[in-house]
């Protein structure tokens, strides 16, 4: 009968143990359940990791967890992208150990520390006072870690278990996926939304560029710039001065892309500022240096010329701040470079410009271009440069401003070919007509 007893309770017992078995695997299941329903109901990152979070705390008992996403695309592994912490009272926030995060990268495996003080695993690492114990799992895709799943201190003062370790393994590896999902399509956003402000910042950098040439009696003027990117950092302008002269300008600034373009319209805006106090070229010159110099830092520089057309005297006084010399074409003579002027702008604070007064005669022709047009390449490397340039300008002497641009635009095209353009390329091109 005794016997018949305790196998009775030993029955009892195996059911009992039985029963919390499966009533933990129903808690669990449905933890895991709950959490796939709340993190695939959107793509919000913050959203996400903070559902994670929170659940994985409720599901093994701790007080505080967090979410540390790395960058896997940085040299720097140890980067981290983004920090979801959550708390379940008013504590000090810990900060995830460097260790942790580079043992982790090597591992790749869950680690339960219930001691940190103590762990043989960290020797000489020093934690945060008040973290009791942690449980940190890697969340994994594809075979890369992209990031931590931690849980700090188990409530009551107990300790983390094996059982606690599976679960917490099992949450980051159902969410990982949906996180790096979010993080993507978080990216994307941010990326469609540059991508939208650059179109904005060409559209409003084509606007600040000539629409059309003014019309001069006895001249003919064009001008055309093509951004190697959405946005460029050439600059040409026919600025009004009075009845009878006019600035043309065409500049070059350091770099390419959006940065370019923004001291491109610094250097067009303190342009039309000089060019409205009416003061000579070289002074222009000068003045824009230094408020260049001024509101930019040392690794930016433009190179610029400006020149002043009296279309009653048919001169024009011009300098040149350290641009591609522009060719002077008179009929029957050598081309001319306009050379006079100095260094760049914005290397110096103060630098004295000098400026050239030269005639302009019936037919005469004067072409200002950017280093975008010398310097095309093509596949094999070898730039269009001034030879091709100078040659191209006198059998086409005859051609109206406009069409002189148009045909040395479609020569460099032609030179390079299916190599990409990495320079912008920027003409102005200058004609006085027979009267």
């Amino acid at each position: 009968m005794a016997s018949s007893g305790e196998n009775l309770l030993s029955q009892v017992a195996r059911l009992e143990e039985e029963n919390q078995r499966l009533r933990k695997a129903v808690d669990e299941l449905s933890i895991l359940n709950e959490l796939a329903r709340v993190i695939s109901s959107t793509m919000n990152l913050d959203a996400v990791n903070e559902n994670i979070v929170k659940r994985s705390m409720r599901a093994v008992h701790a007080d505080q967890g967090v979410i540390t996403l790395v960058d896997q695309h940085s040299s720097d592994s140890m980067k981290t992208l983004v920090r979801a912490m959550v708390d379940s009272r008013e504590q000090q926030s810990f900060h995830l150990n460097q260790s942790l995060l580079g043992w982790m990268h090597l591992n790749k495996k869950p680690i339960l520390i219930n001691d940190p003080k103590n762990d043989e695993r960290f020797r000489g690492v020093k934690w945060e006072e008040s973290i009791n114990s942690l449980l940190s799992v890697p969340m994994m895709t594809k075979g890369a870690l992209i990031g931590l799943l931690t849980v700090y201190n188990k409530k009551d003062g107990k300790s983390f278990t094996d059982d606690d370790q599976r679960l917490l393994a099992i949450i980051a590896a159902q969410s990982a996926q949906v996180v790096e999902n979010a993080r993507l399509y978080e990216e994307e956003k941010a990326l469609h939304q540059m991508e939208e402000e650059i179109r904005l910042a060409s559209r409003i950098q084509t606007e600040l560029l000539p629409k059309n040439p003014p019309a001069i009696k006895g001249y003919d003027i064009a001008g055309n710039s093509l951004p190697a990117k959405v946005v460029g950092g050439d600059y040409y302008d026919f600025i009004p001065i009075d009845d009878h002269r006019w600035a043309i300008c065409l500049g070059d600034v350091s770099g390419k892309g959006l940065p370019a373009s923004l001291l491109m319209a610094n250097l067009q805006a303190t342009l039309r500022g000089q060019t409205l106090l009416d003061v000579a070229p070289k002074e222009c010159l000068r003045r824009s240096n230094t408020l260049l110099f001024r509101s930019t830092t040392s690794d930016k520089f433009a190179t610029l010329f400006y020149g002043i057309l009296d279309v009653s005297l048919h001169t024009l006084c011009f300098s040149n701040a350290g641009h591609d010399n522009p060719f002077l074409l008179t009929p029957g003579e050598k081309p001319l470079r306009l050379k006079t002027g100095g260094t760049v702008l914005s290397i110096f604070e103060s630098f004295p410009y000098e400026e050239e007064v030269i005639s302009l005669k019936p037919n005469d022709l004067l072409l200002v271009y950017s280093d975008g047009v010398t310097e095309a390449m093509n596949s094999t490397l070898d730039q269009f440069g001034e030879a091709r340039l100078k040659e191209l300008l006198i059998e086409n002497k005859d051609a109206s401003a406009n069409e002189l641009v148009e045909k040395i635009i479609a020569a460099v095209k032609e030179h390079a070919g299916s190599f990409p353009q990495s320079d912008d390329i920027t003409l102005v091109v200058l004609k006085r007509t027979v009267e």
